[in-house]
C-alpha cells in the first residue's frame, strides 16, 4: 500500500487553492469545483462540498474540518515561519524543537485544517 495524497473538501475551492499555492509554492490545476496541487511526495486535491454531494448524496452529512494535521518536511522551519508571518496565515504554534528530533511550526488554512511545517534536527 502506498499513500499518494489527500483530498480536502471545501465550500470555497478557489480561496483554498490560492492559500495553498502561496503557502506551498506550487501550481494549482483545475476549476472552481476541483483542483490538483502537486507537491514532492504526495499530492493535494481540493474538491467542492457540492461536487461531493453530487457524486455521493449525503456523504458530507456530519463532516467536519480541522480534525487532522497535514505535515510537510521543509529545509528551514524558522525561515518558513518568517515567510508565513508575511503571508499573514493564522499561526497556531510557534517554532519549537521536540525530543523526537524535529522542529515545527503549525498554522491553519482558511477552512481550519492544521498544517505542520517541520525540519528534522541533526542527531
Amino acid at each position: 500500500m502506498k499513500f499518494v495524497g489527500i483530498c480536502l473538501i471545501t465550500k470555497n475551492v478557489p480561496a483554498l487553492a490560492r492559500f495553498y499555492t502561496q503557502v506551498l509554492g506550487v501550481q494549482a490545476e483545475g476549476d472552481d469545483r476541483h483542483v490538483e496541487l502537486q507537491t514532492e511526495g504526495a499530492h493535494i486535491s481540493l474538491f467542492s462540498v457540492d461536487g461531493m454531494e453530487q457524486m455521493a448524496p449525503q456523504s458530507m452529512r456530519g463532516a467536519g474540518y480541522g480534525g487532522f494535521t497535514i505535515g510537510f518536511q521543509v529545509d528551514d522551519v524558522d525561515g518558513e515561519y518568517e515567510r508565513l508571518k508575511c503571508l499573514e496565515v493564522e499561526l497556531v504554534k510557534l517554532p519549537a524543537s521536540y525530543p523526537w528530533g524535529s522542529r515545527s511550526v503549525w498554522f491553519r488554512d482558511p477552512d481550519g485544517n492544521l498544517l505542520d511545517f517541520f525540519t528534522l534536527l541533526p542527531k
